[in-house]
Formats: C-alpha cells, structure tokens, sequence
C-alpha cells in the first residue's frame, strides 16, 4: 500500500481557485483545499483527501490519482488544464447560428491529441437551413467523425433517446458554443442539474466563489454516466502540440501526407507534397487546408 492508500478517496465535480468540491463513493460532497500552494487539480480528477474537521465536511487534498487523459483550454494569454479522465466528447453545433468550423476542427485536434473518442451532435435539425449544415459538416464524416443529429426543442424524446444511447457509463465533455442548446440538452438528460448547480454554490458560498466553471453533473439514477459542462473559454488550447505533429492529429492531412515526398514536409511549400496533391484533387476541403495553415502557423510561433 503506497502512503495514500490508506486516505479517502474522492472525485472533484467542481471548483474555483483553490477551492474544490470533492465527492465521496457514498456521493456526499466535501469544500477541500489542496495541499500546499500549488492548484492543479480539475474536473475529473480522483484524489485522496483527509478530513480536516469533525463531521468531515471540509477536507484537504493530499494527492491526485494518475490521469488517463487531460485536456487544455486557452485564452489570450495562458494556457490552463481543466479536464481529466473523459471517455468521450460531444462537440454540439447548431444549425442556427452558423458554428465555427476552426473551433470545432481544435476541438477533434484536442480530443485526438489526448486521445478521447469525439462525435459531433447537430442541433435544430428541424429549422430549414438544416441541409447547408449538414453539407458544412460532410468533411468530418468522410474523415470517420460520427455525426448525430437532434432537435432538443422539437423533438425533445427522440432527441434524449439518441443521446443516452451514446452516453450511458461514460464521463462525457459536452462542448458548445452560446446559442447551439447546451444548457437545454444538460437539462434534457439531467433533471436535477439546477439542483446540482445550487448544492455546490451554497457550499462554495456564492457570495464569494463563482460557480460558473467547469461542473460534473450525473445522469439519471436509471441512467448510469454523467456529463462535463465547461463554459465560458472559446478555444481549446493546443500549445502541447508541436507544428510537426498538427498533421498527424487531422486525419484527412494524416492520410495523405504519406504520400509525401519528404518525410518532413510541413504541406506547405514543398514539392512532391502529398496533402496539397489531394487538396488540389478535392479530397480534403478548403476549409480544413486553411485551418490547417493557421493552426500551424501559431505553433510555429514562440512557445512559451
């Protein structure tokens, strides 16, 4: 038995700053503070934790369990980890509003670079422009990237159906811009997430901690899984991933860029260039070759 064997262990559902929820096998909560200065926990993560008052409802974390995966999230100025040990990722776009296809083309690089399965879930398929956003997504179905489709208002029992086929026994990360019905298809699959949310703000004292972080929230006692809602970034951060390896985590370019006639072509300039051969022949889209050379260009920037 290592020195940790013998602490509880727990699963952080939430947290700000320092201050982390932690839950029990029983699923009782406890507020804990890690220990020491150093915050590295997130969402995901299983800890050991000690109690640090009577009726165990405070605790501090003493230390975090090996991660099967972790994700990065970015904004303009640092990158930050913030979820761990996922199973899948369902990345929501909608058909209304029209979704970006460079976030959601980071979003199938973060997950293939951590190694998590993603599948991407349309919404609103009941509105008319639906076929143009079926049509924007056919690059990523041709790639292998399974795409289900829903329409959470509309179509509310069909919708929940197809949804818990995937999710069942797994910790899934829900993705999704403002607008594409995250919060509706949260509130369609958990129906005490409010519940949830208002237990971990009266713990954490809303007055003084926000809870509007990254949050686990569980299914249906029937429906064994749970859902990662994590809100306000827009960018995942992909400054772990060197320039040489963008084409190896897009499986359109993958596959072409063996083809190439220099094992170290960057696809852009280089003669004999598989990837531009199959961009030219209408293989791999428009739109994914120049999110390719943007994403490039700022990993080939100064890192950190």
């Amino acid at each position: 038995m290592t020195r940790f064997g013998a602490l509880d262990l727990g699963l952080v559902v939430t947290g700000h700053g320092r201050h982390y929820i932690v839950e029990t096998p029983e699923r009782t909560r406890v507020i804990c503070l890690p220990r020491g200065k150093k915050s590295d926990c997130v969402v995901g993560d299983r800890v050991r934790w000690m109690p640090t008052n009577s009726d165990a409802s405070e605790g501090v974390i003493e230390h975090v369990e090996p991660r099967r995966n972790l994700l990065f999230r970015q904004d303009e100025w640092k990158t930050k980890s913030f979820a761990a040990n996922l199973d899948q990722i369902i990345a929501l776009v909608a058909v209304e509003p029209t979704f970006s296809e460079s976030q959601l083309a980071r979003a199938l690089i973060a997950a293939e670079a951590a190694g998590i399965p993603i599948r991407i879930v349309l919404n609103k398929i009941d509105l008319p422009q639906a076929d143009m956003a079926r049509a924007r997504l056919e690059p990523y179905r041709r790639m292998g990237v399974e795409v289900l489709e829903v329409a959470l208002k509309a179509q509310p029992e069909a919708s929940r159906a197809t949804l818990l086929a995937c999710l069942q026994d797994r910790a899934t990360l829900v993705l999704g811009p403002s607008g594409t019905g995250k919060s509706t298809l949260i509130n369609r699959l958990v129906p005490d997430a409010r519940a949830q949310v208002g237990d971990i703000s009266a713990a954490l004292n809303s007055g003084r901690h926000t809870t509007t972080t990254t949050q686990w929230y569980w299914l249906a006692q029937d429906q064994p899984g749970a859902l990662i809602d994590s809100p306000g970034f827009q960018e995942f951060g992909l400054r772990q991933v060197e320039p040489q390896q963008l084409p190896s985590l897009m499986p359109d370019l993958r596959e072409a860029a063996a083809h190439c006639r220099f094992y170290n072509c960057t696809h852009l300039h280089e003669p004999g260039c598989g990837v531009r051969a199959a961009l030219e022949r209408g293989e791999i889209s428009e739109s994914r070759y120049r999110i390719y050379t943007e994403i490039h260009a700022e990993l080939s920037q100064k890192r950190w």
